[in-house]
């Protein structure tokens, strides 16, 4: 008698439980989705966009931005990820330390931007490079043989000097690459091409002088970044907030937990990338 006692017990607290976790899912909240070091990979990140997305109940998101910025069609990816979400729902930004180049670029199309005064931001331009190791492989009497479809399919590669026509190539890339940098920012941000271009020649530039150009809208910290939030999704003050983030495939948490190993991906392309 007391067994069945107790398993009705149980049972009625199961039942309590999954209906409360119901509804606390359910209620009107905002999102907090963040976008930590350097951008190499999208697709975690869309991905919690895509789900802010879909979440009904999530009413407005915040993304808190602490990057130096990264490859360029990572952050293309997210900035237009971000672009469809703001067509739903209100997007503030919050930077933190560093929000420069492709950090920045993935800021620019949100409804709020926030910054601390002293937060690093701007750095807008584009960056290749080559390192060129071909007197060193001559010196150790190296010698790379290359069998290639064209011209220039080597034209990164460190075996050989650039020639002045690669040279012109890749600055024609880049100033494209360049070019669509600076109208993604003023699609979205309150300055003239123009005058934007005075300032995007790669110098950074603090919270406080961001916003003075209008590359930022407003100075704080994450807390009014949520407020702000909050308030465009039309939320009382004391609506939850709910970090998105998808959770690690098991390999990768046990090899980094376990050994401190890190699985990264191959570092190469063209950047919108703060260099130190």
């Amino acid at each position: 008698m007391f067994k069945k006692v107790l398993i009705g017990l149980v049972a009625i607290f199961i039942v309590f439980y999954i209906i409360s976790s119901l509804k606390e899912t359910s209620k009107p909240k905002v999102a907090l989705i963040r976008v930590n070091d350097t951008i190499m990979d999208h697709m975690e990140t869309v991905s919690n966009i895509a789900q802010a997305e879909k979440d009904e109940s999530i009413k407005a998101v915040v993304i808190a931005v602490d990057s130096p910025g990264g490859a360029v069609g990572a952050s293309q990816e997210i900035y237009r990820a971000i672009e469809k979400l703001r067509e739903k729902k209100p997007v503030v930004v919050s930077m933190g330390n560093v929000a420069a180049s492709g950090g920045y670029y993935i800021s620019a199309p949100a409804n709020v931007i926030y910054a601390n005064p002293g937060t690093i931001t701007g750095s807008i331009g584009v960056i290749i490079q080559q390192v060129d190791l071909s007197e060193v492989l001559n010196k150790i009497g190296v010698k790379v043989n290359t069998v290639k479809s064209g011209e220039n399919k080597d034209i990164l590669y460190p075996t050989k000097p650039l020639t002045p026509e690669q040279k012109q190539i890749l600055e024609k890339t880049v100033m494209d690459v360049y070019d669509q940098f600076l109208d993604a920012i003023v699609k979205y941000r309150p300055i003239k091409k123009e005058v934007l271009k005075t300032y995007a020649d790669g110098r950074v530039f603090s919270g406080r002088e961001a916003q003075k150009i209008g590359l930022i809208d407003k100075l704080g910290n994450i807390q009014d970044a949520v407020k702000e939030a909050k308030k465009l999704g039309k939320l009382p003050e004391d609506a939850p907030v709910i970090e998105i983030k998808p959770p690690k495939p098991l390999l990768e948490e046990l090899l980094k937990s376990k050994f401190g190993i890190s699985i990264e991906k191959p570092k190469t392309g063209i950047y919108y990338l703060m260099t130190f």
